[in-house]
This record gives C-alpha cells, sequence and structure tokens, in this order.
C-alpha cells in the first residue's frame, strides 16, 4: 500500500507545482482536465485500487479523496486570481454610460376590448363575474332551456371531455345560471370567458374564443329596457353615430330572441365589401329570458323577467380595429400586438 500512497502524493506535489506556474486560464483548464478529468491522472488512481489488498482499500479510497479535495481547492483559488481585476474598484463602474431601456409590454388586445366593453356595463350598473370553464351537461344545455336532441349536445359541436361527464363550456351563460342559483333579484351581470367549440380553424373561427354574456333580471323587465342598454352600449364603444337593428332569431335560452346588427363602422351604413353591401354587421345574439330557465334555478317566471345578451369579442375587436383575420389574435407576432 505504501508505494501506491507514495507515487499518489508524488501526483499530487507535482500537480501543485504546475498550477503554481500556471498564467493564462486556458493553461489552468487544461491542468485541470489533465489531472482531474474523466481520464485524468486521478482517475487512473482510482482504477487501480482493485490491485491493492481488500483491507487497505478503505485508507487509500480516503488518500484519494483527499488528493481531489486539495486539487480542486487550489484549482478554484489559482483560477480567481487569474481573473483580470479592475485598477481601481471606485471606477470600476461608469456612472456616466447611458442605461439599457426594458421593452414595455402592455395588455392584449383581446384583454383590452373585454375591460372596454364590461367598463361600458358597470356604468350601466351590472357587475362582473367569471365561472369555470369545464363545466358540466346540466349548466352548460339542461339549465338553459336545451333539449336533449338538439344539435349543440353532439360531439361534433362540443368538446367532451374523457367520460363525458364533463365538458369544455360553448358559452359563457353557463355563468349566468351559476349566479342565478345563488343570487335572489334583482341582478345585472356580465360574464366574460373562453369557450369552446370543435371548429376549423379558419379567417374567421377557432376552436377556442372569447365571449361577454349579460343578464338583467327584476320585476317589469321589458325588450324595450335591451334596447335601450344595448344602444348605450354600442354608441359608447363604436361612435356616437352608430345605429343599431334587432332582427327576429331563435335561442333556446331566450324569448323572444333576435340578431343584434350595428351600422357598417367603414361605411357608416351605406354598403361596402366589408358588410356585404348591406350596411350592417351582426355583434350579438339577445333576448328576454325564457321562462324555463328561470324555473330551472327557482326564480317565479310570472315574477320576474329579465334580458340576456352575448357577443363574441373577437368579433367586437376585429369590426373595431379593421381586423380580418381572426388567427392573428392567437399567433403572438409581436409586429401585428404592438399595434394595440
Amino acid at each position: 500500500m505504501q508505494p501506491f500512497l507514495d507515487r499518489l502524493e508524488q501526483l499530487c506535489q507535482e500537480a501543485l507545482q504546475q498550477i503554481q506556474n500556471a498564467a493564462e486560464p486556458t493553461v489552468l483548464e487544461n491542468l485541470r482536465v489533465q489531472y482531474l478529468g474523466r481520464k485524468g491522472k486521478l482517475t487512473e488512481f482510482t482504477g487501480q485500487i482493485s490491485q491493492i489488498p481488500q483491507a487497505d482499500r478503505p485508507a487509500v479510497g480516503e488518500a484519494i479523496n483527499r488528493v481531489k479535495q486539495r486539487l480542486t481547492t487550489v484549482f478554484q483559488e489559482k483560477q480567481t486570481s487569474l481573473i483580470p481585476q479592475p485598477a481601481s474598484k471606485q471606477f470600476a463602474f461608469d456612472r456616466t454610460l447611458p442605461g439599457i431601456p426594458r421593452p414595455i409590454g402592455h395588455l392584449h388586445p383581446l384583454t383590452q376590448v373585454i375591460e372596454q366593453i364590461c367598463e361600458v356595463f358597470k356604468e350601466l350598473g351590472f357587475v362582473v363575474v367569471e365561472g369555470p370553464e369545464i363545466e358540466t351537461d346540466y349548466y352548460n344545455f339542461s339549465a338553459l332551456n336545451i333539449p336533449a336532441d338538439h344539435p349543440s349536445r353532439d360531439s361534433f359541436d362540443t368538446f367532451y371531455l374523457e367520460g363525458g361527464k364533463y365538458l369544455l363550456r360553448s358559452q359563457t351563460s353557463t355563468v349566468q345560471v351559476r349566479v342565478m342559483e345563488k343570487t335572489k333579484p334583482p341582478l345585472a351581470i356580465v360574464a366574460p370567458g373562453k369557450v369552446f367549440r370543435p371548429d376549423a380553424v379558419d379567417a374567421s373561427h377557432s376552436f377556442m374564443f372569447h365571449q361577454i354574456e349579460g343578464l338583467l333580471v327584476d320585476e317589469g323587465i321589458s325588450f324595450a329596457h335591451l334596447k335601450g342598454a344595448l344602444d348605450f352600449f354600442t354608441k359608447r364603444l363604436f361612435g356616437s353615430q352608430t345605429k343599431i337593428r334587432f332582427r327576429p332569431h331563435y335561442f333556446p335560452f331566450t324569448e323572444p330572441s333576435a340578431e343584434v346588427d350595428v351600422s357598417c363602422l367603414l361605411c357608416q351604413g351605406k354598403g361596402c365589401s366589408v358588410c356585404g353591401r348591406k350596411g350592417w354587421l351582426e355583434i350579438m345574439g339577445a333576448g328576454m329570458v325564457h321562462p324555463n330557465v328561470f324555473r330551472a334555478v327557482g326564480y317565479n317566471p310570472k315574477k320576474y323577467t329579465g334580458f340576456a345578451f352575448g357577443m363574441g369579442v373577437e368579433r367586437i375587436a376585429m369590426l373595431k380595429y379593421g381586423i380580418d383575420d381572426i388567427r392573428l389574435f392567437f399567433e403572438n407576432d409581436v409586429r401585428f400586438l404592438e399595434q394595440f
């Protein structure tokens, strides 16, 4: 064992001498690899332990570790000493140099539009609420008076999760039901959030998009209140010259129901390629809350009435800013996002 330890000590002294004489970081790094690398000289000694008698191996292993730790420490100290130091700490940092400006971000255009829409309805006394994106069939369909044979329940129109017990909500109307279950009238809410539908992605469709649903319930609420609220909203969001019109439509959860159009923002209703020469652009669906929805949440439909509306945020943003492709909102192209 002793000859082995003598050769180990000789290796250690040899390495220490060469480290002391190293004058360049590259030379020092080569020495580190030569002695402490995976195929270095110290590794060769470790591989020779099997030739030592069994009883002496622990002592030999400890000796190798001590040498390794000593050389590692000396290497680190020498490495630090070779790093150039400033001539004077007083002038190590030039305070007169201009700083590096950090880019300042801002809200995504869709978030901006959501906040703008919500702020308008806040002026009318509405409260902003949110709900879960993973829902049950009851809240997404049954409580909203959507019959079992309605096409929207088909897997081609709804993302069902494994087992079919839960689904990704296809509309934020689910929030209305949850709020009405826990709140007695009067109430006025808007519910922004993501919704999911298995649509093929193109310039006007996405499998994930944003909606804002509105609901107002009280005694004596009529369609006139709905028209007044939406007229106020469109003028505040698109400009005082904006006109609206209601076209009869069918929704399971409202009766009567209507599609709501605004006068084309580009041609002011005169007709252009954007509005298909019609002078109008569809922005939302609306109507009076169906009595069956009130019954599902425990409201007396003979005592209370209310109106509801729902709009796609991307649709509103595209009209507001003249954007012709919905995919631009989700591609995270900074050149596009910096414009807002």
